[in-house]
């Protein structure tokens, strides 16, 4: 009779230590742990008051495993940069479809960069025709004012305005034409870079 009701006792005992590991396991009962003002870890059944929530906590089972992390809230600088981050990858979606859009292959870029170094070639070509053709007018007007002054005469005033005008049109021509070629430096660097991003994109 002890015997067996020794057995029994601990078939009992057994069963309520089973029970209690259960109870342990149970999904709903949770702990939280986050570190207050202090800087001291607590765990909470209760939850994460407000004030340290922001900071980051840990939620655990109650075997102490941890279940999920919930990081801190981003800074005022982490939130910039990460809309800032979210803005330039927006920018270079909306440059790559208009890539997509205006180039089938890398070949249709090299065609539209030709057209476009021949456009401002041209513009080159003409504008330093142009300041050929206006030192040759300034000549001639040096010449006339030199024979002026030869026979002992004043330089009139017209004269001396044509050989002005002559010169502020060489002059401007000079501007046009370093903006030609500022122009021609950045629009072949600009198809060499849309030449390489399409090529990235139509080979992903």
């Amino acid at each position: 009779m002890l015997k067996l009701g020794a057995i029994g006792l601990c078939w009992f005992l057994g069963v309520g230590c089973v029970a209690s590991v259960q109870a342990d396991d149970k999904p709903g009962i949770l702990l939280y742990r986050y570190v207050d003002s202090r800087g001291v870890t607590v765990l909470d059944r209760q939850g994460v008051p407000a004030e340290y929530s922001g900071k980051g906590y840990e939620v655990l089972n109650q075997r102490g495993r941890v279940i999920q992390v919930v990081p801190p809230a981003p800074t005022a600088d982490q939130a910039r940069e990460a809309q800032a981050a979210a803005q330039a990858a927006k920018v270079q979606a909306d440059a790559d479809a208009q890539l997509l859009h205006l180039y089938s292959g890398v070949s249709d870029v090299d065609r539209a960069r030709t057209r476009k170094l021949a456009e401002l070639d041209g513009l080159i070509s003409v504008a330093q025709g142009n300041i050929q053709n206006l030192a040759a007018q300034q000549a001639a007007l040096q010449g006339q004012a030199a024979d002026q002054e030869r026979a002992g005469r004043q330089v009139p005033q017209n004269l001396i305005d044509q050989m002005n005008d002559v010169r502020d049109q060489q002059q401007n021509l000079k501007v046009d034409i370093l903006r030609y070629q500022t122009a021609r430096q950045q629009a072949d660097a600009e198809f060499a870079q849309d030449r390489a991003r399409l090529k990235q994109l139509l080979a992903q």
